[in-house]
């Protein structure tokens, strides 16, 4: 059987895990949005080999997730920023974060804690109704069927089960 590439399976979560699924990625995302953006920085905090970076932060360039920056001129020196779609993977890494924190912590408790800058709280991130304001888990949700949803590679049984729904049979 022939291997589909997951970012051409017709799902959003597919897509993104291509790019965003190894542990690497989600590491160095999380530094450069913690302030960790140059080369050498990134290789002595992750403890990751020089190639598997420069692997990893090409594809993140060229995904246009993050820009390399010129910050200095003699010697020649660069740094890497995110962009807005590199910043929009935030609110994902927090949802790790704080799975992670509850699931293993341990008894020394989280290793970092994020504060709000805006009301001067810590705080967590809570995945919320864009509408009410509800807090969103699979038990109050559902999938429906999308215009760019299709059956094939990675979706054979799901794509027919969300395509089964109907908006008027879900409460």
């Amino acid at each position: 059987m022939t291997r589909t590439p997951l970012g051409e399976v017709a799902c959003s979560i597919a897509r993104a895990t291509d790019l965003f699924g190894d542990a690497w990625t989600a590491l160095i995302m999380r530094d450069v949005l913690t302030g960790v953006t140059r080369f050498d920085d990134l290789a002595h905090d992750l403890g990751i080999s020089r190639k598997v970076l420069a692997a990893r932060l090409s594809r993140l360039v060229e995904e246009g997730v993050l820009i390399r920056e010129r910050y200095q001129e003699r010697p020649p020196r660069e740094h890497y920023r995110a962009t807005a779609k590199g910043e929009e993977l935030y609110p994902v890494l927090l949802a790790l974060m704080n799975w992670g924190d509850r699931w293993y912590s341990g008894t020394a408790g989280p290793p970092a804690r994020i504060h709000h800058l805006s009301c001067g709280q810590d705080t967590t991130a809570v995945c919320a109704c864009a509408h009410c304001g509800e807090p969103l888990t699979a038990g109050n949700t559902t999938q429906l069927p999308g215009p760019g949803g299709r059956v094939g590679p990675g979706t054979r049984v799901l794509g027919p089960l969300i395509a089964a729904r109907e908006p008027d049979r879900e409460g």
